[in-house]
């Protein structure tokens, strides 16, 4: 979900992308433990509650590594890796007992669909990112223009503010693998089309976009080929499609709760009212033909080109 570009911190170690990786995954391995050991401390019951604290500590304690390397990019694995450890705690090692048995066909079809999408989705962040020399180039921006407010914004900002929002478009696991008394269904079926076909646009998008840029050698070219052609920002389409996937689900387990499709909704308004309008201003600076684009081309649903 990011586009990384140098952050000025010079050669050596930095640019290192095994040392890299290996603080990342020291990052996260601590934030995990972290979590687990804040919940254990408070001993709440409430599933919710747990899950909240312990999201809270650990994005806390990649912030801090965020912090000490002076790179706000430890935390863009967070947006995947997260969602794979919630639907695996709540399938195998389910917090509470619930008073109903999970239907075992939208157990395994949830947890495989939600593990499949942070895989790709950790992937794609990790054969981009050459090292902590890189950092998201919105980062970059906004560290130059708060100054010494930098980290305030950063956490809340970079770090928090996604992290309530990945929660909340979490939240319908807990129906569709803890509570959801419903039989799976034809619902569940157009969840996990919906699911699924998000991922594989994402995927689609991802190459497509990754392609172009290693092989594109005229900097003012605008990707227009593929399912670009059809939407100027098919990866955020497709990411939108996996959180209301994941929404359908908990639906079609638990009905309609106030939660149900609250993190869809956030999440689409997201990348409605702040990640494409960023994006494009981005590119109608760096590219003289986006203008044109823009009146031609539908931002996100993939649509036919206006004439």
């Amino acid at each position: 979900m990011t586009d990384s570009t140098p952050a000025g911190a010079g050669a050596g170690w930095r640019n290192n992308r095994l040392v890299g990786f290996a603080l990342v995954t020291l990052a996260y391995v601590l934030a995990t433990w972290a979590g687990i050991a804040a919940v254990r401390a408070t001993l709440t019951p409430d599933p919710f509650w747990q899950f909240g604290i312990a999201d809270f500590v650990a994005t806390c304690v990649v912030f801090a590594f965020s912090v000490v390397f002076r790179n706000s990019s430890f935390y863009d694995p967070y947006w995947s890796v997260k969602p794979a450890i919630a639907a695996v705690w709540l399938a195998v090692f389910p917090p509470v007992m619930s008073f109903v048995e999970p239907d075992p066909t939208r157990l395994r079809m949830v947890v495989l669909l939600v593990l499949l999408y942070a895989a790709r989705l950790t992937w794609n962040w990790a054969r981009g990112w050459t090292g902590l020399d890189h950092e998201d180039w919105r980062y970059v921006d906004l560290k130059r223009k708060t100054g010494k407010a930098y980290w305030l914004v950063s956490f809340s900002g970079i770090h928090f503010f996604p992290t309530v929002l990945v929660y909340l478009g979490c939240l319908p696991l807990f129906q569709a693998l803890l509570s959801g008394s419903r039989a799976f269904g034809f619902l569940d079926l157009i969840a996990a089309v919906v699911l699924l076909g998000g991922i594989l646009m994402e995927a689609t998008a991802d190459q497509q976009l990754r392609r172009f840029r290693l092989t594109n050698k005229d900097p003012k070219r605008i990707l227009d080929t593929g399912v670009w052609k059809y939407s100027r920002h098919p990866n955020y389409f497709g990411e939108m499609l996996v959180w209301w996937g994941v929404a359908l689900f908990g639906f079609a387990a638990g009905g309609m709760l106030w939660y149900t499709f609250a993190g869809a909704l956030a999440i689409t308004a997201l990348f409605v009212f702040i990640s494409t309008p960023m994006i494009d201003q981005r590119m109608l600076e760096r590219r003289p033909g986006y203008a044109e684009r823009i009146k031609r081309v539908s931002a996100l649903v993939p649509w036919k080109p206006a004439a």
